[in-house]
């Protein structure tokens, strides 16, 4: 087993913060991004959306997607249960799951990818050409100051996202406001809620993963 990671990007962080909660070890390889060593023909042979995080088995399959890939641990070890417990608390997680993702991780990289230099004609992961439009990262920009203000009204009486425990949901979303400041977006100080919630998820050691 295999875990295909770039310190420097969001998405296998995510992962990395999962698999730590779990107390997990992993062997890692590093892809260089800058270099683009995720588009040689032979990472994309094995995961032809050209992206980190990877899951390489023993057996040679490959599981590539962040979500998927904490699944996978999830079933391998289903404690501390980080994506629910029972039917109705698994579904819960999920539904705040994809919102966060929906609403605040894709806003963040519709932000950064649309607007960052380094990014030119790479405004969507992958392999082909894709132009930036100035359009689209302001879009972001506007997505996650409404998204800021939603999670803040979320958390209005909780401890967690997704209700009294740590999940998933906690660690995407947490990455997702790391990320905003990637563009110089974080959430303003009236939001107590969140910044509440934030000082207790960025402080678990986990997040240093």
């Amino acid at each position: 087993m295999r875990l295909y990671d770039f310190a420097g990007a969001p998405n296998p962080r995510r992962v990395r913060i999962f698999l730590a909660e779990k107390g997990i070890v992993v062997p890692v390889e590093l892809v260089d991004l800058r270099a683009r060593a995720q588009h040689e023909p032979g990472y994309v042979a094995r995961n032809p959306s050209a992206t980190v995080p990877m899951l390489e088995l023993d057996d040679g399959t490959c599981i590539a997607e962040s979500v998927a890939i904490c699944r996978y641990f999830e079933a391998l070890q289903p404690e501390p249960r980080l994506m629910g417990t029972d039917a109705r608390d698994q579904a819960l997680v999920e539904m705040w799951q994809r919102r966060m993702e929906i609403d605040g991780f894709m806003a963040a990289g519709e932000a950064f990818r649309n607007a960052t230099p380094g990014f030119k004609d790479r405004a969507l992961a992958g392999t082909a050409k894709v132009a930036q439009i100035a359009a689209l990262a302001e879009r972001g920009r506007e997505r996650l100051d409404r998204f800021f203000k939603f999670l803040d009204k979320v958390l209005s009486g909780r401890d967690f996202v997704a209700g009294s425990r740590y999940t998933i949901v906690d660690i995407t979303a947490l990455v997702t406001v790391d990320f905003a400041g990637w563009s110089k977006l974080k959430p303003g100080p009236e939001l107590g809620n969140l910044a509440a919630w934030y000082e207790r998820v960025a402080s678990r050691p986990s997040a240093k993963a």
